[in-house]
């Protein structure tokens, strides 16, 4: 398995461990096991994602339970739509049900309000980013969902980017100083001992959240900065001053982004827009498993 598919499955067994512990007893005490056909049907529209995690939870729970997808994940889909159909037995498919369901309805939930920012930017050269704001172990997978509504990932976690923030500034004395320091420890036996890669694949962003800060860490020659809670207006001041010096230099925006203003910051000339919004708020899509062909 790669990191993807390992994720998901261990995902996958800690919340059926949860939910299902040593067995569905209402299932096992009212129901005969007896052959069951069934399909999940979208209550709502959306974006498809989780459909890996829905097919690891009726594998694990009993590898005889079929399931054949109608969709893939990335794919639009309307209210209505069978998303898949599954062949198996009925206790173990009902056991099943509300695991599968809560990754699908999750995962969708972030792919679709993604998609929703996406939208809103079309047209401009501005890219939906993520954040670190997901939920603990299912980082992977709900940076999958937001890949699946068309964002592009910000970095994983604390260990494959720097971004030298405001309190990282402070300790250092000032963002000049704090690159320097970043880039001293990308050249030390100390990292690549403890990492592992070469420092040429780490990025070093900058926080800044005014003009002279933006001066200095252009200066400081990062490959990009984060313009941090700006209005429109001081974003396209920014990104005016920003691209006069250095026309490489890549520009994110962040803080308080709503699909109200998506559009206008976008329209401010930014390469990026870090939302966090789309994996820790989004709405659940609604799915319904029904028994019969």
């Amino acid at each position: 398995m790669d990191p993807y598919q390992e994720s998901i499955f261990r995902a996958v067994k800690e919340a059926l461990a949860e939910d299902i512990g040593r067995g569905d007893l209402t299932s096992l005490a009212c129901l005969e096991p007896n052959p069951l056909k069934a399909k999940l049907v979208a209550k709502q529209a959306g974006v498809l994602s989780g459909l890996l995690a829905a097919l690891y939870v009726y594998e694990v729970v009993d590898s005889a339970n079929r399931v054949t997808p109608r969709y893939r994940d990335g794919d639009h889909f309307e209210k209505g739509a069978v998303i898949f159909d599954v062949d198996g037995f009925n206790q173990t498919i009902l056991a099943s049900e509300r695991v599968a369901l809560n990754f699908m309805a999750h995962l969708s939930g972030v792919a679709t309000l993604t998609s929703r920012f996406v939208e809103r930017t079309a047209g401009t050269n501005a890219r939906i980013l993520d954040t670190r704001k997901t939920t603990p172990g299912m980082r992977i997978l709900e940076k999958m969902a937001v890949c699946h509504g068309g964002g592009v990932n910000h970095r994983f976690g604390l260990y494959d980017m720097i971004l030298i923030k405001d309190n990282h500034i402070a300790s250092s004395g000032s963002i000049a100083g704090a690159v320097q320091m970043a880039r001293d420890y990308l050249r030390s036996r100390d990292f690549r001992i403890q990492f592992q890669t070469e420092a040429e694949k780490i990025l070093i962003e900058v926080e800044v959240t005014n003009e002279s800060q933006l001066r200095e860490a252009i200066g400081a020659r990062v490959d990009r900065l984060l313009l941090d809670n700006q209005s429109v207006d001081s974003l396209r001041n920014m990104v005016r001053v920003a691209r006069s010096l250095d026309p490489s230099i890549k520009l994110e925006a962040s803080g308080n982004v709503s699909l109200d203003t998506v559009a206008a910051i976008a329209s401010t000339g930014v390469d990026f827009i870090s939302v966090g919004a789309i994996t820790h708020s989004a709405p659940v899509i609604d799915f319904s498993l029904q028994a019969g062909e």
